[in-house]
């Protein structure tokens, strides 16, 4: 039993499996997510919903946990047995007592910009140089693969051209595991239960996909370059952490061939096309208010985290099938603070004194988070309308 009792909208993890419910109550597996809607007057049960099914009923109380936010720390690492540039005899030395399968990945000292998987057997450490290829990796040239990922996933299944399949990651001093933070946190998802579609979209890191996840509609982002995968962690760890109506909601991240960032599928797409596509006969001066609306009170949630967004503008908006906006893209959402990366700001709908100053903060910027918002639904034009960017800049 909690120590306390869950608020409506708690997310909760099952812990275990009932899948014969009596009346009235809620089917589930272990691991599955629920969201709290009311306790009931016995305090040892609540009335939920279940993410995947979408069914509602009952469940004990002593059946969940709650679903925990993932903190943003340095040393998660999705790559925690990639020590980079050490020597083959640094190698050696990290990979004992022998044991089978241990493993570590290095920077290639004498052949700069290849890597080398190192992996005891017996009583030895198998060194295998790790090639660049077309824009892949490979070994022995039979088997490629987009990232490091990718690799040490595919010889922990099946050992191919190398002497064991890879067992047990020897972990660089200090880094934490990703895969299991995400799992222990409820965040990360099976693979076996993930259709995907079509593409949807395409962002700057990578494609946005359509998908079904357990019968459920999906947008999944697919990022399959290991370092902005790894950069990608800090956008899924600030998701984790926001629940509200008006932004698009985290379901969970998958790690297979880099990293899926598996969302809630927004049906109608992003304002900047909903709009062009339908014009100002269908979609009128209410309705782009009510967008407005929704997206002030998206920010002013942001705001309450002590977030700033920054790159706030019609296409990282999305509407909903009953017509809702969500704010998304939380790649650009900080703590605030000082110091601007200017190289991937949304100039012309940038707030003036954030540029001068070099802060971001809602406290000093409160032109920029609707000024995007009003110029695509109101007719409004930017501070630098008429401007190119290297002009803005």
């Amino acid at each position: 039993m909690p120590t306390r009792r869950w608020a409506p909208g708690t997310q909760c993890i099952t812990k275990c499996e009932h899948m014969r419910p009596k009346p009235g109550e809620l089917a589930f597996r272990k691991g599955d997510v629920v969201t709290i809607l009311e306790a009931c007057e016995s305090k040892s049960w609540y009335r939920a919903k279940h993410h995947s099914s979408g069914q509602e009923g009952l469940l004990a109380a002593g059946a969940l946990r709650e679903r925990e936010a993932l903190s943003a720390d340095p040393k998660l690492s999705l790559m925690p047995w990639f020590h980079g540039k050490i020597s083959g005899q640094e190698a050696v030395q990290l990979l004992q007592p022998p044991e089978d399968g241990l493993f570590l990945v290095r920077e290639s000292v004498r052949h700069p910009g290849d890597y080398v998987l190192c992996v005891s057997f017996g009583r030895d450490v198998i060194h295998y140089r790790v090639l660049h290829r077309d824009g892949h990796l490979t070994i022995d040239e039979a088997v490629c693969f987009c990232n490091l990922m990718d690799m040490v996933e595919h010889y922990s299944k099946d050992k191919g051209a190398i002497c064991t399949k890879l067992v047990k990651p020897k972990r660089k001093q200090g880094a934490k595991s990703a895969e299991e933070e995400l799992a222990k946190a409820g965040w990360l998802l099976n693979l076996q239960h993930l259709t995907l579609g079509a593409q949807i979209g395409e962002g700057e890191f990578g494609a946005v996909l359509q998908g079904e996840y357990l019968g459920q509609k999906v947008a999944v982002k697919n990022i399959k370059c290991d370092v902005t995968a790894q950069a990608f962690l800090d956008e899924t760890a600030v998701m984790t952490k926001m629940q509200h109506k008006n932004l698009v909601r985290l379901l969970g991240v998958i790690l297979h061939q880099g990293l899926y960032i598996v969302m809630e599928h927004v049906s109608k797409g992003n304002l900047v096309n909903f709009l062009r596509t339908r014009g100002r006969a269908l979609v009128n001066t209410p309705q782009l208010l009510q967008f407005s609306l929704h997206v002030a009170e998206g920010m002013e949630y942001l705001e309450s985290k002590k977030l700033v967004h920054r790159d706030l503008a019609a296409r990282n908006i999305l509407i909903s099938e009953d017509l809702v906006a969500k704010v998304s893209d939380f790649g650009l959402a900080k703590a605030e603070r000082k110091g601007l990366d200017s190289s991937r700001l949304p100039v012309k709908w940038t707030a003036p004194e954030a540029l001068k100053h070099g802060s971001w903060a809602h406290r000093n910027s409160p032109a920029s988070p609707m000024s995007g918002v009003s110029g695509c639904c109101c007719g409004r034009s930017s501070h630098m309308a008429g401007l190119h960017t290297p002009r803005c800049r």
